[in-house]
């Protein structure tokens, strides 16, 4: 288990941060999606729990094969997804990723909103029970951010915003920069596998951080799309981002719920649109062997044997058990081959 804090500090207040949050990972998912990879919405709907009250439950599946390292797409599945399921119970969400294919893989983030400049050092006291875990500062500004997400558009040392004079920041902003929230993200990533812990581990907080990066990044750089929004309409834009984000990706978008009816606070069961269990035990027509085909035959109906030469001795039983050994019947079943073969997957 490898535990880091990331502190990730923008020119925003929480309050604002609210939309601008919802805003951001929808049309950060939208843009990270391409046809069979990418991020599949599979549930989204109200969620209410006992201790910290009203929230909202997502159900994700995230798509990511290319985008594994070399050594990793050799262990695992073509078709590879982590589910993803979220509780947002602004300003403190919870997030855990785990992968049927890996049961000894997960990745659980804890995060909380405040407005200051990430100077609260206690503010994980109750989850960490004395846990050590290493704290690192991501500078949204300035940080290195990997060349196949960069944009200009993006670069936060030159943007400057319209509707809130924010933006053209400078070295050391996070001293200066009034309003500045931050973002405390805890993260735990545990890969229980002998001889790959250590390098997993390692290589998922790389992945990690570098996510936080671009989505906090984002999130300021996209400030004017999203600061005149009221929650009802971040809200319809994450409803109608998500359909087309499904179907970028190719599936079937899911009936996603966002009413004002909250659920149970039981946990939810299963994804909405995870395929049933057919009733019908038939197979296929493609595996089926037709019923009219000719059977195949492996030996010949009737084995004659030359006729011994003729013996002086006595033939009374035993002739009878040659004659019978004469004439072997034979009834051969389908041969295995006949079974169509599966193509790969």
């Amino acid at each position: 288990m490898l535990m880091k804090e990331y502190r990730i500090c923008m020119p925003l207040t929480v309050e604002e941060y609210r939309i601008g949050q919802l805003y951001m990972i929808s049309k950060h998912s939208h843009e990270q999606s391409d046809r069979g990879e990418g991020v599949e919405v599979v549930q989204n709907e109200p969620f209410e729990d006992p201790i910290h009250g009203q929230g909202q439950f997502t159900e994700k599946r995230v798509y990511l094969n290319s985008k594994l390292p070399s050594w990793a797409r050799a262990v695992v599945p073509k078709i590879f997804y982590v589910t993803e399921k979220a509780w947002n119970y602004y300003p403190y969400t919870v997030t855990e990723y785990t992968c049927s294919f890996l049961p000894k893989f997960s990745i659980h983030i804890e995060t909380k909103y405040e407005d200051n400049k990430g100077s609260n050092d206690n503010i994980f006291e109750t989850e960490l029970k004395d846990q050590e875990r290493e704290v690192c500062f991501v500078d949204i500004v300035y940080d290195e951010i990997p060349e196949r997400y960069y944009k200009e558009s993006e670069d936060l040392r030159y943007f400057k915003s319209e509707k809130t004079s924010r933006g053209l920041l400078q070295e050391g902003w996070r001293d200066t920069q009034e309003p500045i929230m931050c973002s405390y993200k805890l993260v735990t990533v545990k890969f229980e596998v002998w001889g790959l812990q250590t390098r997993v581990e390692q290589f998922v907080h790389k992945v990690v951080r570098d996510v936080l990066l671009l989505g906090h990044r984002q999130a300021f750089a996209w400030v004017d799309e999203w600061i005149d929004m009221t929650m009802d309409e971040v809200r319809e834009f994450e409803r109608t981002i998500q359909e087309a984000t499904n179907q970028k990706i190719g599936v079937i978008p899911p009936s996603i719920s966002i009413s004002e009816m909250p659920l149970s606070s039981c946990a939810p069961t299963g994804p909405a649109s995870a395929p049933s269990t057919p009733m019908c035990t038939d197979a296929p027509e493609s595996l089926s062997v037709p019923k009219d085909r000719p059977r195949k035959k492996s030996a010949p109906e009737t084995l004659t044997l030359p006729d011994p030469a003729p013996s002086p001795t006595p033939q009374s039983s035993s002739s009878n058990q040659l004659a019978t050994s004469n004439h072997l019947q034979s009834s051969t079943p389908p041969s295995n081959s006949d079974l169509a073969e599966m193509g790969e997957q």
